[in-house]
């Protein structure tokens, strides 16, 4: 008998409608589940129990009283917000202490868009000081475990988010990746997680990212899960500074992941080049075994070169990491509570202080021609596959203890495949078709052209059709 928890998103979505599941019903199971589970996990940093219940039981009335064709796409479905964004009336933490205390007086735009679409939210979901990081440690909650195996990380920064999902403590999660950071935990933990487009969801007039890293996105167990919760999301706002190309009309990223992709020219690469970072067997192994079946499946798959050496003359690391300097010390902190942060916050504000403004408008100018290099590039195929991460997940602490320069080497050994496409602003997304002899996820990562987010729902779901993965679950987690 499939359990609540089992359902994918798209299936409660439907039970909603047709009056077979009712909202309150689904919001007291997840809750129950949280209740249960959530201190093994660590997944959430604050649980809205009461709003949540009250939600619930105004989308009751809701679907009892109006026809299906009139509800929101979402309504009564409960869904976790990562606590980088605000939700009117909770906390908002950034995973830091210096922000513990505060409660968000709006809705960030993603999260008015949910809310437009009738989602009930369950709470905040676990993430690194201000997202800084590929794992999930801080120092106002403790650390989110991996619910596939409680000694290892789930990645990050929206590794709440996804070890919310994996552990059934929510049918899906809202993420946001800046360099991986929706792509990362998805493949720890045996999901499906996507990147959007640059300027395919707009942080609203609340953020301003003005190199266009990070976006948020939905992290799922099915393809479909994400499309649909892709077509909430999506939306552009008056003075945004990206703009992504528009679906034809008519069209839906749902309806793209239920149509079949067609033959396409897909180009693969797992070589880290100049960085020389090892790729590990498991990870090696299924890249090759999602090739072997991509050519079952009728598709052309041509090798070709890792794009950071192809395309941004041997300076990738350092520029990017300029970059996410920069990024890191845009949130506010007191001065004097400087001290107050984590380490590597510490590290990157104090690097970011220390850089000219010269240098760093030259890095953000050798990133863009090596984007246009690598656009042109990759223009003929339909998609590309790499690995998404270097290696399987990770011990709790694995980054952490040796000083913050010791932790981003650590990071960018872990995550080398990931943030070259948000520096490009392509979609990207982790697709879990694999897990090891240990029984860890193994992920391996699509990306598309700008705009081409249809194509990889299309491909991935095709994937899932011939190698399903949503019946997989932790052990352990299943009751």
């Amino acid at each position: 008998m499939t359990r609540m928890h089992e359902l994918p998103l798209h299936r409660l979505v439907a039970l909603v409608r047709s009056r077979e599941l009712s909202p309150v019903e689904i919001t007291e199971h997840y809750l129950t589940r949280i209740r249960r589970f959530d201190e093994r996990s660590g997944a959430y940093v604050s649980v809205l129990e009461e709003s949540a219940l009250e939600q619930a039981r105004n989308a009751e009335k809701r679907v009892v009283s109006d026809t299906p064709a009139t509800l929101p796409a979402l309504l009564g479905i409960p869904l976790p917000v990562k606590d980088l964004d605000p939700l009117a009336g909770a906390p908002v933490t950034f995973g830091s202490r210096l922000y513990t205390g505060l409660t968000a007086p709006t809705d960030s735009a993603v999260v008015a868009r949910l809310r437009e679409a009738g989602a009930v939210f369950l709470g905040k979901t676990n993430t690194p000081e201000f997202g800084s990081t590929c794992y999930t440690e801080n120092d106002i909650a403790p650390s989110t475990r991996n619910p596939w195996d409680t000694r290892l990380s789930p990645g990050g920064s929206s590794g709440g988010a996804a070890a919310a999902v994996a552990a059934g403590l929510a049918p899906a999660a809202q993420g946001s990746d800046g360099g991986g950071s929706i792509r990362i935990p998805a493949s720890a933990c045996g999901l499906f997680g996507l990147k959007p487009t640059r300027g395919r969801i707009s942080g609203g007039s609340d953020r301003v990212d003005l190199f266009g890293l990070s976006t948020s996105g939905p992290i799922t167990r099915t393809v479909l899960d994400a499309a649909l919760l892709l077509d909430v999301m999506a939306a552009d706002h008056p003075g945004d500074a990206y703009a992504a190309p528009p679906l034809a009309p008519g069209e839906t990223f749902a309806g793209h992941a239920r149509r079949e992709p067609g033959r396409l020219r897909i180009g693969r690469y797992t070589d880290t080049g100049s960085a020389g970072i090892p790729v590990h067997p498991d990870v090696l192994a299924a890249y090759e075994e999602t090739t072997r079946l991509l050519v079952e499946l009728g598709h052309e798959v041509t090798p070709i070169e890792a794009p950071v050496d192809a395309h941004f003359a041997g300076t990738y690391a350092d520029d990017f990491q300029y970059l996410w300097e920069a990024m890191s010390a845009a949130t506010p902190v007191d001065p004097a509570r400087e001290s107050e942060l984590t380490p590597i916050n510490r590290w990157l504000r104090e690097r970011a202080g220390s850089t000219p403004a010269p240098d760093l408008v030259a890095a953000w100018a050798r990133l863009q021609r090596g984007v246009r290099s690598l656009l042109a590039a990759t223009e003929p195929y339909d998609a590309v596959l790499s690995p998404t991460l270097a290696a399987p997940p990770v011990p709790i602490g694995h980054f952490t203890g040796d000083g913050p320069e010791t932790e981003f080497r650590r990071m960018t050994e872990f995550t080398p495949f990931t943030s070259v496409y948000n520096v490009s602003g392509q979609p990207s997304v982790n697709v879990p078709l694999h897990w090891s002899e240990r029984g860890l996820p193994i992920g391996v990562m699509l990306t598309g052209r700008m705009g081409g987010e249809g194509t990889l729902l299309s491909l991935s779901a095709q994937l899932e059709r011939a190698r399903p993965w949503a019946h997989r679950f932790p052990p352990g987690w299943e009751e």
